[in-house]
């Protein structure tokens, strides 16, 4: 990677800020806003119909520019407008009845623990969620004695936790749900775009990923990975359009066969436009070679602060470039202010967003740092620096 010319092409770094809030809304490459510019002001000029008519070419190499960042084919991909859409509506697609049981984990993202919760209530399923081993890992032989005794319509499993930079087992996860012929949905919402993500090595039927974070795309996209066997099943979600199907008899319909089913008719084509240009930047990189030198910058993050006296809350044996600390006193205020006198970008997580982790933690929140390949490792040396003189 030339990180140089990398930093170059990211004109939000030119005033000097060391932006490190990647888990929350990444940095764009000038080729996303500038191809989104582009796309609205011929829009102004001849109307959304007919542009996207023109720009058909274009906006249809999102679909291949997404099935090659996660090994799988275009026909597998839907365009969301937000992982949480997409992760929605895999979930509408199942069937589920009164009594049914979901499988989760204790990690899991704050909206999907609070989905399963609004499903527990109104359609009377059961929500289960497996154990951690004392490494904080998944406990896979709970997992499988829960899917023994369950019999699972749905195991989820959110692959990166907003709240840690723990990275989860999916990969095993996804064999025992081969092995047991259950539904398996992975939220990459934060691994999508800082981690070679392949489905194939997962094994899931459904995988949901955001274009804001990691994959530095612009806000209000994402996508769905629906397997083969997901469509060749006719899953669909729950509240189609003329998008997921045709309409052949007066009271019938006909599903279209890729994953295209899955998505709205009307969605905003400029930010489509740009989305597709961030997964090419992506893509010309290198996923590989974007995780091998996240993974040196997190490593050296999360080695400064733990010798700087900070409590840094990841725990976990594979660990991400989301890197979470707190004082040895809890504060977080002082950090936060520290950090935004220094025009360094962060955010910080409360404990309703991780009830059970920050439970087992005995915390209240941390503060979260999240670095990425436009990054240098003289601004982690540098934050680390700032960050001493908040204890």
């Amino acid at each position: 990677m030339n990180i140089d010319r990398i930093r170059q092409e990211t004109r939000g770094l030119s005033d000097g800020k060391i932006f490190l809030n990647n888990a929350g809304s990444s940095l764009m490459p000038s080729i996303v806003v500038d191809s989104m510019k582009e796309y609205l002001e011929l829009e102004e000029q001849i109307g959304g119909y007919e542009t996207a008519n023109r720009k058909a070419d274009i906006l249809e190499k999102f679909y291949d520019e997404a099935a090659k960042l996660i090994n799988a084919k275009p026909s597998n991909i839907a365009f969301a407008t937000s992982a949480t859409e997409a992760y929605a509506k895999a979930l509408s697609s199942i069937m589920f009845k009164e009594g049914d049981v979901i499988i989760t984990t204790a990690d899991d993202y704050i909206s999907n623990q609070i989905t399963f919760i609004s499903l527990q209530k109104k359609l009377k399923l059961k929500v289960l969620r497996t154990k951690n081993l004392p490494d904080n890992e998944l406990d896979l032989e709970d997992l499988e004695k829960l899917i023994k005794e369950y019999n699972p319509k749905l195991i989820a499993v959110t692959h990166i936790p907003t709240n840690s930079g723990l990275i989860q087992n999916v990969e095993d996860v996804g064999r025992l749900c081969k092995q047991y012929d259950i539904l398996y949905l992975v939220d990459a919402c934060q691994s999508v775009g800082q981690l070679a993500v392949d489905v194939e090595k997962i094994g899931c039927d459904f995988l949901s990923a955001t274009g804001r974070k990691f994959m530095r795309g612009p806000r209000g996209t994402g996508f769905l990975y629906a397997s083969d066997k997901i469509l060749e099943q006719n899953y669909a979600p729950l509240l189609l359009d003329m998008r997921g199907a045709d309409w052949t008899e007066f009271n019938d319909y006909e599903l279209f066969k890729t994953a295209k089913r899955f998505e709205s008719w009307e969605i905003s084509y400029a930010s489509l436009m740009g989305f597709t240009h961030a997964l090419q930047y992506a893509n010309i990189i290198g996923l590989p070679a974007i995780e091998h030198y996240n993974k040196g910058l997190s490593e050296r993050l999360r080695e400064n602060l733990k010798n700087n006296g900070f409590d840094v809350w990841d725990w976990g044996k594979n660990l991400s470039s989301i890197i979470t600390f707190s004082g040895p006193d809890g504060d977080l205020e002082r950090i936060q202010n520290i950090l935004k006198e220094n025009n360094i970008f962060f955010s910080v997580t409360h404990k309703n967003s991780a009830l059970i982790d920050f439970t087992r933690k005995n915390i209240n929140g941390i503060v979260r740092l999240s670095p990425h390949y436009f990054n240098t490792v003289e601004e982690i040396n540098r934050v680390s620096d700032v960050l001493k003189k908040a204890l």
